[in-house]
C-alpha cells in the first residue's frame, strides 16, 4: 500500500509539473520574453533577458543612436546590407561577441575578427546564456534572376533561450530547411524578388513551418516595397495561429 501512495505522490507530482510547464509556456507566448526593434531593411534588434543582440547591424551609427551597445552581433553573410563595414565598428565595443560564417570572417579587419566566433550551417554555440544555430540560407533555382546566396555560405541564425525559439532567416529563399522548421516562437522572413522570395511564397512557408509570431522584414527590393499587408492576408486566411507583425523598417521610405 506504501509503495502504491510513493508511486501515486511520484505520478501527481510530475503531471503538476507538467501543468506548471505548459502554463509557463503560454504565458510566454502571451508575453514574449524578447523586445523586438526594427533599424532598417534586414537589421533588427532583440532586447532579451537583459541582453541585446544586433542582426546584421546597417544604416549607420546613426541609426542605433537610441540603442544599447550589443552583447552579441550575428552576421548572416557578406553583402554590403548585411556586413556592413562602416556602421559595424561604430556600434560594437571591446565585449561585443560576433558571430559569424566562415565568408564573413574571412572579410572582417583584424580588430572586428579577434572578437569573432564561426558557426557553421546546423552548428551550435552556447553565448551568454544563448544557444545560437546556424540554419541554412541560400536561393533556390528559378526563383528570381540569378542564385545570388549559395548554399553553405551565409547563415540564418535559430537563438533559443529557456525554451524560447527566434529564426532569423537573412537572405533566403523557402527552402526545403525552412520549411522543415518546427518550434519557432518568433520569425523573421524576407520577402523581395530577385534577392529572397516572393510574398507568396514567403506565405505559404510561413503557414507549413507556422512559427507563432512572424515579422516580415528586408521586404525592399528593385521595385520598391512589398505588399506586406497582402503578405499578412494571405497568412491569415491559411492559418489561425499564426500573428504576424507589421513593423516599420523603412522609416525614410
Amino acid at each position: 500500500m506504501k509503495k502504491m501512495h510513493m508511486i501515486l505522490i511520484s505520478f501527481l507530482a510530475c503531471l503538476f509539473g507538467l501543468v506548471a510547464q505548459v502554463q509557463a509556456q503560454d504565458r510566454m507566448q502571451e508575453n514574449p520574453p524578447v523586445d523586438v526593434r526594427p533599424i532598417l531593411h534586414g537589421s533588427v534588434v532583440l532586447a532579451w533577458a537583459g541582453s541585446t543582440i544586433y542582426a546584421d547591424p546597417y544604416g549607420g551609427a546613426q541609426a542605433y543612436a537610441d540603442q544599447p551597445g550589443p552583447d552579441i552581433v550575428l552576421i548572416s553573410h557578406t553583402h554590403d546590407d548585411h556586413m556592413d563595414l562602416e556602421t559595424l565598428p561604430a556600434v560594437v565595443s571591446r565585449d561585443t561577441v560576433l558571430i559569424v560564417p566562415q565568408s564573413v570572417m574571412n572579410e572582417l579587419p583584424a580588430d572586428l575578427a579577434a572578437r569573432a566566433r564561426i558557426v557553421g550551417n546546423n552548428e551550435q554555440i552556447e553565448e551568454q546564456g544563448f544557444t545560437i544555430t546556424g540554419f541554412p540560407m541560400y536561393n533556390m533555382p528559378g526563383q528570381g534572376r540569378e542564385v545570388r546566396h549559395q548554399p553553405g555560405v551565409g547563415n540564418g541564425y535559430i537563438i533559443e533561450r529557456d525554451g524560447y525559439r527566434v529564426y532569423i532567416a537573412g537572405d533566403t529563399a523557402d527552402t526545403p530547411d525552412m520549411r522543415a522548421l518546427r518550434d519557432i516562437d518568433m520569425a523573421f522572413i524576407p520577402m523581395n524578388l530577385p534577392y529572397t522570395m516572393s510574398i507568396d511564397r514567403a506565405a505559404d512557408a510561413v503557414v507549413e513551418f507556422a512559427p507563432r509570431r512572424i515579422y516580415p522584414y528586408h521586404y525592399r527590393g528593385e521595385n520598391g516595397l512589398a505588399d506586406v499587408e497582402g503578405f499578412r492576408a494571405m497568412v491569415e486566411a491559411n492559418s489561425s495561429d499564426i500573428e504576424v507583425i507589421l513593423l516599420d523598417w523603412y522609416p525614410d521610405r
